[in-house]
């Protein structure tokens, strides 16, 4: 299958690229700096930007499913550090690729959010809520609930994967799935286990048009 990954240079992203290579997909990657990507066969990389129509037409191109592990990005991981993309980056880029996606027939769309966004924000730890409230963390959360909301209103067959508390573990955990409130999730879950849950979501018929909370079980 062929996918168009958005985000292939973030640290979730690249998880995904090695993992989808890995599994055998045909992968196109629309990145702003190609150099940092390297070349392998199976991996077709464009250069642009995913809020721009015309980049976005290019690097579909007869990709049958999308995976999106964009995020708005900070100077740092410090709550407080500056923006180094839009605050409504999130939002932009899906008022443009859902369109896109309607007219070239794509499959399969599925996008990493966050837990805490939407009606899960009382679902999540006092003091992570206070920093959502009180940070620039919050406006990444706000612009993740945008571009949920337009992801919901599309044709498409759509799932937003809400993980937990990001880790750099490599390990492959296993994960708990939270639909609603129920099971409760657990506070943390590894980037690798993100990744190789996204790829898989594509397959899963389960899980369209659903919104899932995942977190190491």
């Amino acid at each position: 299958m062929k996918i168009l990954l958005l985000g292939a240079t973030g640290r979730t992203g690249k998880l995904i690229l090695e993992t989808a290579l890995q599994k055998g997909h045909e992968i196109n990657c629309l990145v702003r700096k190609p150099e940092q990507i390297r070349k392998r066969a199976g991996l077709k990389v464009f250069k642009g930007n995913a809020n721009n129509i015309d980049d976005l037409l290019k690097a579909i191109e007869d990709c049958k499913s999308i995976i999106s592990a964009l995020n708005i990005s900070r100077n740092s991981d410090f709550p407080w550090s500056k923006l180094t993309t839009p605050g409504n980056y999130l939002s932009d880029v899906a008022g443009k690729l859902v369109p896109v996606a309607e007219e070239k027939k794509v499959r399969r769309i599925v996008v990493c959010s966050a837990w805490g966004v939407a009606e899960t924000k009382d679902d999540i730890p006092k003091w992570f809520k206070w920093f959502i409230e009180n940070s620039n963390i919050g406006i990444t959360y706000k612009d993740h609930e945008r571009q949920e909301e337009l992801l919901r209103k599309s044709n498409l067959n759509w799932t937003i994967v809400r993980p937990t508390g990001l880790t750099n573990s490599k390990n492959h955990q296993k994960i708990k799935e939270t639909f609603g409130k129920i099971p409760k999730p657990g506070l943390t879950i590894s980037r690798a286990s993100v990744a190789n849950y996204m790829l898989n979501s594509i397959d899963d018929n389960n899980l369209i048009k659903k919104v899932v909370v995942i977190s190491k079980e």
